[in-house]
């Protein structure tokens, strides 16, 4: 959950799959904090939504690509030598396209 909230933040750090994880753990070894988790007003209908559905809101997406791309950018404009920015990319490609290829729907999350 640590990683989930600090990832909220930072933008190379991914929340959701740790919210996913979390959940995954807690509905196996606390059914208390499952259920806390699940009646949080920001992340409980993420997870919902992605327990009925195995896909994620277009605006979930949109979201999430479009800052991935702005923190590349960023990184590349700030960064000093070519070999870290190379590097910033080469971390960010794999989350990009595991993101870029899940279900999309339309709800309004």
């Amino acid at each position: 959950m640590a990683l989930a909230f600090i990832g909220a933040f930072l933008p190379l750090l991914p929340t959701t799959p740790f919210l996913l994880v979390a959940a995954a753990c807690f509905a196996k070894s606390s059914p208390r904090l499952y259920n806390m988790l699940l009646a949080n007003k920001v992340f409980g209908p993420l997870i919902y939504h992605w327990q009925q559905s195995r896909c994620i809101p277009k605006r979930a997406k949109v979201l999430a690509l479009s800052s991935m791309v702005v923190a590349v950018l960023w990184s590349g404009y700030i960064l000093p030598t070519i070999w870290l920015k190379v590097l910033v990319v080469a971390l960010v490609v794999w989350p990009f396209i595991f993101l870029w290829r899940l279900p999309t729907s339309n709800s309004n999350l």
